[in-house]
């Protein structure tokens, strides 16, 4: 399912963009990728929009980052770490450490799609299977 990143080429500079922009790369690579996850099922783009905001909503994203940490380079942490450091303001809907999260969670989507698609590819294969296992359980 992450052919599409992982043929990517490394693209630019990332260390040059700033957090904020990193994370609203991430966030729009994060909802393609779950697009892309559902995009065969069967069902009503009403269906599939509930699907994938489910995916992509703070608190989904917050889950996931969870499930990525142990396999985080200490630099990645940082990175997100930065991220979470310069979230401001949040949705009043939100928990502010859950948007502070969640932001880190894109910046490292972005950084990665920009400076390492493959690792980026490997991170998604990573959560996809441990997500379908949770399924099955």
């Amino acid at each position: 399912m992450t052919n599409w990143i992982h043929n990517q080429e490394p693209f630019g500079s990332p260390e040059d963009i700033g957090v904020i922009q990193l994370a609203w790369l991430g966030d729009s690579i994060w909802e393609l990728h779950q697009r892309l996850k559902y995009i065969h099922l069967p069902i009503k783009s009403k269906d599939l929009h509930l699907y994938v905001v489910s995916e992509v909503r703070a608190k989904a994203q917050v889950q996931s980052l969870r499930l990525l940490e142990p396999l985080l380079s200490s630099s990645e942490i940082d990175l997100i770490r930065r991220a979470r450091n310069k979230t401001k303001r949040c949705p009043k809907s939100i928990d502010p450490s859950d948007y502070a999260q969640a932001t880190g969670f894109e910046t490292l989507i972005g950084w990665l799609f920009l400076k390492d698609p493959k690792r980026l590819s490997k991170l998604f294969d990573y959560l996809d299977n441990q997500k379908q296992t949770k399924r099955l359980l």
